[in-house]
């Protein structure tokens, strides 16, 4: 995918990018807390919804937005398409934590994705494949068809790939419950000045 100038593209498992940004986490396997074995307090209609911790480093100074997307490749042969499990648009750098004394620039903490409206209300999360007709699930249930749904894989252990966009100014017209294609799309008209992204492993 190439966006205004920064080239992200996936092959296999892997995200490659000419952005300057760089994802990272603390752990390469996604713990279980975020994932298919999470306790019940960790979930909406049975669905994991604690979201997974990360880092963004080395951030290009221009890009005053993140935009991402997390989703799954591997469900391809098991249900037809790519799972999307979480997106996240319109999100101000300004308004994230930055400690100067801290190893990592920004931080995205743990269940960042129930959190995130009452805190940052100018970002804005869009449906995850819960909201499929193909599913029946209550679409007025933003809690679940547009937030964080956790891994669980069915078959074996799945690539989850975190792909982040940088921008120099929001996308427009974007609204809660956006489709990821929206976002998609508003991204090929706005300044994109990097990206970077990260496979993680979910286990069956």
């Amino acid at each position: 995918m190439c966006v205004l100038g920064v080239n992200t593209k996936r092959e296999g498992n892997t995200v490659r990018d000419t952005g300057i940004m760089l994802v990272s986490a603390d752990f390469n396997t996604i713990p279980e807390q975020y994932a298919k074995n999470a306790p019940e307090d960790a979930r909406v209609d049975g669905v994991p919804c604690v979201s997974l911790p990360f880092y963004i480093d080395h951030l290009n100074p221009a890009a005053k937005y993140l935009h991402w997307e997390f989703s799954d490749p591997d469900s391809i042969p098991v249900c037809g398409f790519e799972w999307i499990h979480w997106t996240m648009a319109n999100l101000p750098v300004a308004a994230l934590m930055f400690d100067p004394s801290d190893a990592h620039a920004l931080q995205i903490p743990p269940d960042f994705s129930r959190r995130v409206t009452a805190m940052i209300p100018e970002a804005v999360q869009g449906r995850n494949s819960q909201a499929s007709p193909l599913y029946g699930q209550d679409q007025q249930n933003l809690q679940l068809v547009a937030h964080y749904t956790g891994p669980q894989p069915p078959d074996k252990d799945h690539g989850y790939v975190l792909q982040i966009w940088g921008t120099t100014s929001p996308i427009e017209g974007l609204k809660p419950g956006f489709w990821l294609n929206e976002m998609l799309h508003g991204l090929e008209h706005s300044q994109v000045v990097d990206g970077g992204g990260i496979t993680l492993i979910g286990k069956c």
